[in-house]
């Protein structure tokens, strides 16, 4: 039973405004999130070996079909990075590409958590719907950045083990 009872049209008037506010709030303290940070913390965001090098979720959810189809936040956050395509292909956008796609897995990750706070006003069977919303809504994003970094780790891998090219002699 919710905290506070209103009628349907407010429930769903404040369902929208609370994930609205949610998820442009989330989203802009974690691009405030230094760089750095990302790098430091890259074992927050390995890849398991159960997920095979991201193959798993090619298998399992054909992200390949479906993930241009995912908006980019920086629809709305003005100064995110926009991971619709790659920045270019030397080592320092594939690596900012790499922090990134981190950025926005942790992004997604919290942004399922206020779910819980829905049960407040909403009648149990409404937060629910919230819970499965928060999950529908940030798990495919998770899983396309959990598909597309370790291809992006190791084009960099590549890049890093590659021989530089022997200058000639004029």
């Amino acid at each position: 039973m919710p905290i506070i009872e209103l009628p349907l049209g407010w429930i769903l008037f404040w369902d929208a405004i609370a994930w609205s506010f949610f998820h442009l709030t989330l989203s802009f303290y974690t691009v405030r999130i230094p760089t750095g940070w990302f790098m430091r913390h890259e074992k927050l965001f390995k890849t398991f070996k159960f997920e095979r090098q991201g193959d798993l979720w090619q298998q399992m959810f054909r992200v390949k079909q479906w993930k241009q189809l995912i908006p980019d936040g920086t629809m709305f956050i003005r100064n995110g990075y926009n991971k619709k395509a790659l920045h270019g292909s030397d080592m320092y956008a594939l690596q900012e590409f790499i922090v990134e796609s981190r950025r926005a897995e942790l992004t997604h990750w919290i942004s399922i958590a206020p779910a819980a706070l829905f049960f407040l006003w909403n009648p149990l069977w409404a937060g629910w719907l919230n819970v499965a919303y928060a999950i529908l809504f940030n798990v495919p994003i998770i899983i396309a950045q959990r598909y597309n970094r370790p291809r992006l780790l190791r084009l960099v891998t590549k890049k890093q083990n590659k021989p530089l090219a022997e200058s000639s002699t004029r």
